[in-house]
């Protein structure tokens, strides 16, 4: 005889909220389980548990921070269930399990839950593995932080259950489940380039950080980017990396926007540096392309040297930049990369902890790794997004190939294009002048700058007669080269090579009289053996702020001078210092912030006008008779390269329907005497109509008003006043007689006023109405209301034409 079969359970998860003994009847039909063994885990139960809910559900929705498609390991991210209006849930279940796997395993569950909210969220007391509720109460959303496997771990789904009202939906490959995998990461510059020759590349950066797309909190004061310092390196270098931590050099450009520091770390890495790539900074941060060409930078790559990296302060910020980092631009096909189009968000450089644009300075100690910043980072942070949703980018950087030189390994050139890139490369001789720059043939070179053996560089220049297309940016008017003095040669066994200096550093003193230096170093010594007595270093006096009293504010050192207002003839030019701190004493800081002076460009010279095609025309200016509308076009070409005359607005009449002419009347006159000496009487005022309404305008109302009036009684004879009673009972009488016939006839059961007076016609001419009245005075008792009411005559008066 076979055992009797074990008892069943039905189960529940804790923290569910089962209001009624309905719901229970109702839950018992989707969790009961069979009792098993220790090994069929409580949480399996729960990822085996079945529903019947609807097909589709877009109430209730799982979303990970950034929307990422895949993970990267050891990274932390912010997981939400939401509940879309008017719905909400009560109860909820949260996992994290390995794809493929049935939950019946402690392994199969993967990442690590962290509660952010211990009054929201707590971990299932029969599944750790699990987050639940922790109170009972309706919620449309909760949040926890989830942190990544390690690497290795492949894919995996964070699934959520949620309990709402009668209905309990659970996991399934919808709206609560997620699905990501391990972020490839064998795109990284591991291996060593195998293209041959050199390749030259334009990095154009693309400010899109604006009031108009990221509204919240923007600073329109100071908004800027500062100057964009890089450079092209090889794998052993790097300039910044997302988990590194940062150099001095980037917390310098990340929290003051120098970018003084960074140039000095990439140029003391020798050989490991083939570019230093330096854009100029922009105020303010967003300019229409039509305005300024966006800032551009070539550089070069070899074999060795094949990777890019640069970074700009978003300012102002507490250390917030954009950049891109270890860009490999060598194919796998031992080529090199024709474009790159990357869009940017703003990163946290780990130094500074404000939260805001303007957040006062608030070091971070200790340090934190470089990170991308989020949506959820801080309520008050100008990205903020309640939902976790993607930051918009802030800017967009196309990294180009303009030229190739040297044997190149790849045969087969990459498209098309290059082979025709190739091709007028040779022709031009490595000019790659766009088409849209008109420039003046070269200067010759200049003598060398040093008369000695040492080394020196001379210097040619062309100038620039016009920029066609301020979109396309133009390249350099200056050219140099290296040289040495007569009769010396760079084979010289006793030549002492040196660098370029590096720029100067920032001042010592803050405020006074300090001191600042520069340095360069030796790149190859002498094969003789001999010493080399080239100085490394200079220093020289600055002052950055002259008073040091408590009234006096601190400022940064002035940036550097912006291009010319004009690109030819005289024009403008301007640079800015930043206020590092207000005095001490609360004061108005005094300091100047901006200084502008004037700068000489080339003479202008006349060119051809480059106009866009004519807009649509605009509107009639009026919305009815006569008016006018307008078109215009642009000057693609800058004013200052010449005179144009040619138009660029048109303005022409437009006519539409005529437009309503209301009644214009005089004012009214004074009220008139009485019409009686005594007793009662009437006086009257009038007015006149000076102009008919025409075209549909408003109707004149009335000319004429009247109103009673009583002087005082009339006091005559007794006998005249008999008679006079006699008379007006006779004319009473016959009124009640004459009344009662009316009402007879046409008003049974009423006793009606007499008609009123006709109203003046409302027209003098062309045809008008008049109209007059009939009240009701008294109403019986077997009057029907629906025969016993006011009665209203119309009729045409002034036909006659005007």
């Amino acid at each position: 005889v076979s055992p009797p079969p074990p008892p069943l359970s039905l189960s529940f998860a804790p923290g569910w909220i089962y209001p009624n003994r309905s719901l229970l009847q109702q839950l018992a039909s989707w969790t009961l389980i069979k009792k098993v063994g220790k090994s069929d885990g409580y949480c399996s139960r729960i990822l085996r548990a079945q529903s019947n809910r609807k097909e589709v559900n877009t109430e209730f929705r799982l979303r990970v921070e950034g929307d990422p498609e895949s993970y990267q390991p050891g990274s932390t991210y912010r997981v939400t269930l939401i509940a879309s209006s008017p719905s909400y849930f009560r109860g909820f279940t949260l996992i994290a399990l390995k794809a493929g796997t049935e939950g019946d395993r402690d392994e199969d569950y993967i990442g690590n839950f962290q509660i952010i909210d211990e009054e929201e969220t707590q971990f299932m007391t029969n599944c750790p593995h699990a987050v639940t509720e922790s109170t009972p109460r309706r919620r449309t959303s909760i949040q926890v932080f989830w942190t990544a496997p390690p690497s290795g771990s492949g894919c995996l789904l964070l699934k959520a259950s949620i309990v709402q009202k009668r209905i309990i939906y659970f996991q399934d490959e919808g709206s609560l489940t997620k699905r990501m995998c391990e972020k490839d990461t064998t795109d990284k510059p591991l291996l060593d380039c195998c293209a041959c020759g050199t390749a030259k590349y334009r990095v154009t950066f693309y400010g899109n950080w604006s009031e108009k797309i990221h509204p919240k909190d923007y600073p329109r004061r100071a908004n800027h980017w500062s100057a964009i310092i890089g450079a092209s390196h090889s794998k052993n270098y790097v300039l910044w990396e997302y988990g590194g931590f940062s150099s001095e050099g980037v917390k310098q450009v990340a929290e003051l926007g120098s970018p003084v520091k960074m140039e000095e770390e990439i140029r003391q890495k020798g050989d490991d540096v083939l570019t230093v790539i330096k854009m100029k900074a922009q105020w303010p941060a967003w300019q229409p392309p039509n305005v300024r060409a966006a800032p551009s930078a070539e550089f070069s790559v070899d074999r060795t040297r094949h990777i890019m990296s640069f970074l700009t302060m978003l300012g102002p910020s507490p250390d917030w930049n954009v950049g891109l980092a270890a860009e490999d631009l060598c194919t796998k096909e031992c080529g090199w990369v024709q474009k790159v189009v990357q869009d940017l968000i703003p990163w946290d450089a780990g130094t500074d902890s404000g939260v805001t644009y303007e957040s006062p300075n608030k070091p971070t100690v200790p340090q934190d790794k470089i990170r991308p910043l989020t949506s959820l980072d801080h309520p008050q942070s100008p990205f903020y997004d309640p939902e976790g949703g993607a930051i918009t980018p802030v800017a967009r950087v196309v990294v180009e190939r303009i030229a190739r030189k040297g044997e190149q390994c790849n045969i087969v050139p990459d498209n098309v294009d290059d082979i025709v890139a190739d091709i007028a490369q040779e022709e031009k001789e490595e000019d790659d002048t766009p088409e849209t720059c008109i420039y003046s043939n070269w200067s010759p070179w200049s003598a060398c700058s040093s008369a000695t053996c040492e080394k020196g560089k001379r210097m040619r220049q062309r100038m620039l007669k016009a920029q066609l297309d301020l979109s396309v940016p133009c390249p350099h008017t200056q050219d140099f080269e290296p040289c040495m003095g007569p009769g010396c040669s760079d084979e010289d066994a006793s030549t002492c090579m040196m660098s370029e200096w590096i720029t100067w550093s920032p001042c010592s003193m803050s405020c006074g009289m300090g001191s600042r230096s520069r340095e360069r170093y030796v790149k190859q010594f002498p094969d003789d053996g001999s010493v080399c007595t080239l100085p490394t270093e200079e220093t020289e006096n600055c002052v950055v702020n002259e008073e040091c009293t408590p009234s006096s504010c601190l400022v940064t050192e002035w940036g550097e001078w912006d291009v010319c207002s004009a690109t030819c003839g005289l024009g403008m030019k301007r640079r800015e210092r930043m206020v590092k701190m207000p005095p001490a004493d609360g004061s108005i800081c005094g300091a100047e912030v901006l200084e502008v002076e004037k700068c000489m460009m080339p003479e202008c010279h006349t060119i051809p006008c480059m106009l866009t095609p004519w807009s649509d025309w605009s509107d009639c200016s009026v919305t009815c008779g006569k008016g006018m509308r307008t078109r215009q076009r642009m000057l693609k070409s800058p004013v200052e390269l010449g005179e144009c005359t040619e138009e660029l607005e048109q303005v022409e009449k437009c006519m539409l329907p005529e437009c309503p002419i209301d009644c214009v009347m005089t004012e009214w006159t004074e009220w008139s005497e009485c019409n009686k000496s005594c007793g009662k009487g009437h006086t009257i005022r009038r007015r006149v109509v000076n102009l008919e309404p025409q075209f549909g305008g408003d109707p004149c109302s009335e000319t004429i008003q009247r109103k009673k009036c009583k002087i005082r009684k009339c006091n005559r004879g007794q006998a005249n006043s008999d008679e006079k009673k006699r008379r007006k009972e006779q004319r009473e009488k016959r009124r009640s007689k004459q009344g009662r016939a009316e009402v007879t006839s046409e008003h049974p059961g009423c006793k009606m006023r007499p008609w009123s007076s006709w109203t003046e016609c409302t027209k003098l001419c062309g045809g008008g109405i008049q109209e007059r009245l009939m009240t009701v005075k008294q109403r019986f008792k077997t009057a029907q209301l629906s025969s016993c009411k006011d009665r209203k005559e119309i009729r045409a008066c002034n036909v006659h034409p005007c």
